[in-house]
């Protein structure tokens, strides 16, 4: 059982912020560097994020509000922190911050300095800063705006009575717009009429192109991020992705950022919304219904497989279905956690699904952040072809055993049965082919190509990051490319053998307390990469703390933490208090070593710095 009892006032001790250093530089400033003393008197919140993570997206999403709200107090800062490979590139980092819109100043940190220096062990992180550099509180995961914003607004008064709050404009200086007719496309449609229909992702809107693949024929949506349905010029969208053909003869539109799927009529330009209601969905939120009362998470992809719409929902790893005729949504396969578990439907987990693509028997799926290749069978089983896990990717051809992606966006059925993978993370075209079970390489220096339609003899690529689509001749062989394997490099927590403490530390925001109505309102579930490592305490239950024991047989490995609370205003006169829900995943590198700690402390919630 959890601790319900009343959590002691916490004890605020002052910790001065350590400097804010990456070898990358820092993003939409105009060129200016800057040090947290050119910060000194504002509110900064460190948002450690990469670009790969889904919950980072919509961390950042999160902060748009408290961003506009406190702009003359508040800076925002992005540090930038990588796990794959790819995501340390510069470039990268700055085709990401166009991509999603990031509107505060980004450091660039690949080496994970800074990361290191605030001792942080998750994406997404917020750190808090008060106007004279101290630590006020640290967030991890998402979920956390309105613990934020309450807290900016006691800093506000507390540092403006005593005079150390400096308002004004925040150092964020907007890049220049570049003149090309798409931006950061995300997926592309072959219609019947020959012409190609593109999700012009980063400009919120459809582009339908010419059979060339160039020449603009006409755009849906205004072009302005926001949520609405009517004419071609007066639709809207938020980040849209994913398109498929209805048997009706319109397009489902995966409307990302909007948690939502839209309805194209090609003859008129019309939009509507088909399932989701604008918000995106929490753990006990209803997972099926009428489609347009559910809450959804970022859909990702959407395929039409025996009948129904399926959804590759990213932002809480699982696939969901939208069926047309009935006007219902529901879970079909994942149960929330992240990772690479295969089997029955309701017991597979999956990692940030993005690409999906559908055969008579078989529907094939991308799962980004375990670079795998998977499918799914006509009886709902989980199936995985090429893929090993969240820490290992890289770009490595032969049997589907040894070879590796590195975070794949789409998947793209070919003539003779065999699937594209558009290996986003190694601007390549890859194969695999099930009759052999071995994965080549179709076609290298493609940059960020995030999926592709097949139109004649040819792949059309969808190369996101050069904001246009590239047709290739499909060969006969593969190109080969040298080998290249990678693992995720944290630096690992040096552990003793024998029995760790694991806490996972929550404290509600304040003005809130934990929600026991129906029950514990607590949840932990830890496994581990080797399953090894863990001789006791793997599995799922209701408290926040628990004893593991290590093996001593296996000296390193990760150890994968989920934890999740909620927590309502504490209010008694108010009969409905808002409630909001604290989730958090882990993956703890560790290594057991003599001398090393047997506690190890992880924080799920915004808390003054006394743990």
């Amino acid at each position: 059982m959890s601790d319900t009892s009343p959590a002691p006032t916490p004890r605020r001790v002052r910790v001065r912020a350590p400097e804010l250093i990456g070898k990358g530089g820092w993003l939409n400033t105009g060129g200016k560097q800057y040090t947290l003393a050119d910060l000194r008197g504002r509110i900064v919140v460190l948002d450690f994020w990469t670009f790969c993570c889904v919950n980072c997206l919509h961390v950042l999403d999160e902060l748009r509000e408290l961003e506009e709200r406190h702009r003359d107090t508040v800076v925002v800062v992005g540090v930038h922190s990588p796990k794959f490979v790819h995501e340390a590139e510069h470039r990268a980092v700055v085709d990401a911050v166009e991509r999603y819109g990031v509107a505060h100043p980004v450091l660039d940190d690949p080496e994970l300095a800074t990361w290191k220096q605030y001792a942080v062990r998750a994406w997404p992180t917020l750190v808090v800063i008060d106007p004279e550099g101290y630590v006020v509180a640290q967030h991890a995961g998402e979920g956390h705006a309105h613990a934020i914003a309450r807290l900016v607004e006691e800093l506000e008064a507390e540092h403006g009575a005593k005079g150390t709050l400096r308002r004004g404009d925040g150092p964020y200086v907007a890049p220049e717009p570049e003149p090309t007719a798409l931006r950061f496309p995300g997926k592309a449609l072959l219609l019947p009429s020959g012409n190609f229909l593109v999700s012009d992702t980063t400009r919120h809107r459809l582009v339908e192109l010419a059979e060339d693949a160039e020449t603009v024929v006409r755009r849906i949506g205004s072009g302005t991020r926001g949520f609405a349905d009517g004419t071609a010029a007066e639709a809207s969208f938020s980040e849209p992705q994913g398109l498929a053909l209805l048997d009706d003869g319109s397009v489902v539109v995966a409307d990302t950022v909007n948690h939502a799927l839209r309805r194209l009529d090609l003859t008129t330009g019309e939009v509507t919304t088909l399932a989701g209601t604008g918000r995106q969905w929490w753990q006990g939120s209803p997972t099926a219904g009428a489609a347009r009362e559910i809450d959804l998470s970022s859909p990702w992809d959407v395929a039409v497989f025996g009948g129904k719409v399926w959804i590759a929902m990213a932002g809480v790893h699982q696939l969901w279905t939208y069926d047309p005729r009935a006007g219902t949504v529901a879970v079909a396969a994942g149960t929330t956690n992240e990772g690479l578990v295969d089997g029955p439907a309701g017991e597979a987990w999956f990692a940030q699904p993005s690409g999906l693509a559908a055969t008579e028997d078989r529907l094939w799926l991308a799962d980004s952040e375990t670079s795998a290749l998977r499918w799914v069978d006509l009886e709902g089983h989980v199936h995985t072809a090429v893929g090993t896990g969240l820490f290992d990717f890289g770009h490595r051809d032969g049997a589907a055993g040894q070879a590796l992606f590195q975070h794949p966006l789409g998947v793209t059925v070919l003539p003779d049965g065999s699937v594209a993978v558009s290996d986003t993370y190694n601007h390549a075209l890859r194969r695999y082919d099930p009759a052999t079970g071995e994965v080549s390489t179709l076609a290298t220096d493609l940059r960020e190509p995030s999926g592709a339609v097949l139109a004649g003899d040819d792949i059309v690529v969808v190369e996101s990051a050069r904001h246009r689509l590239t047709r290739l001749r499909l060969p006969e062989e593969a190109v080969r490319v040298a080998s290249v394997a990678h693992r995720t490099q944290r630096a690992a927590t040096e552990v003793a053998p024998g029995e760790l403490r694991l806490d996972v530390i929550f404290q509600a925001p304040a003005g809130q307390k934990l929600d026991t109505r129906y029950g514990p309102s607590t949840r932990l579930l830890v496994s581990s990469t080797p399953p090894e490592l863990l001789a006791e305490g793997e599995g799922a239950d209701t408290g926040l703390s628990r004893a593991l024991t290590l093996n001593p047989a296996v000296q390193e490995g990760v150890l994968h933490v989920s934890a999740m609370a909620a927590s309502c205003d504490d209010d008694p006169a108010n009969q409905y208090p808002a409630c909001h829900v604290h989730q958090q995943d882990w993956g703890v590198p560790v290594r057991i070593t003599e001398g090393g700690a047997s506690r190890l402390p992880l924080v799920l919630a915004g808390m003054d710095q006394d743990t």
